[in-house]
């Protein structure tokens, strides 16, 4: 049962994936018929990402309340309803007001799962499974395609992803007795129902410091999936077609990373696979700002992609750890709060200095957050030591 249930997770973490992917591919197909410029894609991507930190903000509390199996199949369920939606909108009013399901159920569900994983399985777990979301984001594109080939509208591409969505609330919908099996004494206690709040969170030693590094790591991670392609365009001369497939290299070598840690995790820990991949992740960057060429350009991005895919898995595996098991699903709430504020605001902000001053200026933007993160990183060991 236990092994049935994993493997229902992991299913559940290609569902995750899907549809991250799905609204970038489909926009350039979608504002035209809606009649809105194409920047209104940013008003979406922010509605989004306002509902994905107010659920996180909220995921303690509502797995304490309902646990993590239920709040996970209303979650998946949440955001299958919206991507129905989407796939039903005739204008960008609905896009926006399905938006807001979207989010909240996006935020639920990231926040629920990690922590569940976190508390019961080993870490090689997390990076495999965050490797299967992977797997989600680079399937959405091509059912996108698929959809616009063979019907001529991206429409079909969101129906075929919500009737996959569906299906896995189905499954999950059967499996909540396994979840039930598997909870943790603290949320089998009573007496301790009681959700922290924000402040309290943030007053928790190492709070602060946990949560800057994953802005941080999700500041690199972000402005890098965003800009990587603009950035070979406009420095380095490459076509514009030919940079949009090199850029794909990252989400390449952050996929295939995740699955060769989740191996390497056995010898190493979380601790230890994080420094790793900072390394590994300063070394690509270093190779991007010393090579304006077109070869070292892709080998730094492809270390960049395999130097980030420890870091968010092995963050999130060790919060029960450094926090305890009690506090570490509000902990994981808060990181979760923490990624997507980043993913919100940092890589328009790196677009604003691309604007005024060049683009050239990626490397030194990524190195910054790769340092803040290693500082925070190490502050936050110097706290909680955890044996290797």
């Amino acid at each position: 049962m236990v092994h049935l249930l994993l493997a229902i997770i992991y299913l559940a973490f290609i569902g995750l994936g899907l549809p991250d992917s799905l609204f970038g591919t489909a926009w350039p197909s979608m504002y035209g018929n809606f009649g809105v410029p194409v920047s209104y894609a940013g008003a979406v991507s922010m509605i989004i990402a306002v509902g994905t930190v107010i659920s996180s903000l909220n995921g303690d509390r509502l797995t304490r309340r309902f646990g993590a199996g239920r709040v996970t199949v209303f979650s998946v369920a949440l955001t299958a309803f919206a991507i129905w939606g989407f796939s039903f909108s005739n204008s960008f009013v609905l896009v926006c007001i399905f938006a807001v399901p979207y989010g909240l159920g996006a935020g639920s569900v990231d926040a629920a799962l990690n922590n569940y994983v976190a508390l019961h399985y080993e870490s090689r777990h997390m990076s495999w499974l965050h490797c299967f979301w992977g797997i989600g984001t680079i399937i959405g594109p091509y059912v996108i395609g698929f959809g616009l080939a063979n019907r001529g509208t991206w429409v079909w591409g969101y129906r075929m992803v919500g009737i996959f969505l569906v299906a896995i609330v189905s499954i999950l919908l059967f499996s909540l007795p396994l979840w039930h099996n598997r909870a943790p004494e603290h949320t089998k206690n009573k007496d301790n129902k009681k959700a922290l709040t924000l402040r309290e969170i943030i007053r928790i030693p190492g709070a602060r410091e946990v949560m800057l590094t994953f802005f941080c790591y999700c500041t690199l991670e972000g402005t890098t999936m965003l800009w990587a392609s603009s950035y070979m365009v406009l420095n380095c001369n490459i076509p514009e077609d030919m940079a949009a497939k090199l850029a794909s290299l990252f989400y390449i070598g952050l996929t295939v990373g995740r699955a060769v840690n989740g191996f390497l995790t056995v010898k190493f820990s979380d601790a230890q696979m994080i420094r790793a991949g900072q390394v590994v992740i300063a070394i690509g960057l270093i190779t991007i700002l010393l090579s304006p060429g077109i070869v070292l350009t892709i080998v730094g991005l492809v270390l960049t992609g395999l130097g980030c895919a420890p870091i968010y898995p092995c963050i999130i595996h060790s919060t029960p750890n450094h926090f305890g098991a009690d506090k570490s699903q509000a902990v994981i709430g808060v990181q979760m709060a923490s990624a997507y504020t980043a993913n919100c605001i940092m890589p328009a902000m790196f677009g604003l200095i691309a604007n005024s001053i060049s683009v050239s200026l990626l490397p030194v933007y990524l190195l910054i957050a790769l340092v803040s993160m290693a500082v925070a990183h190490e502050k936050l060991e110097s706290k909680h030591r955890i044996p290797a």
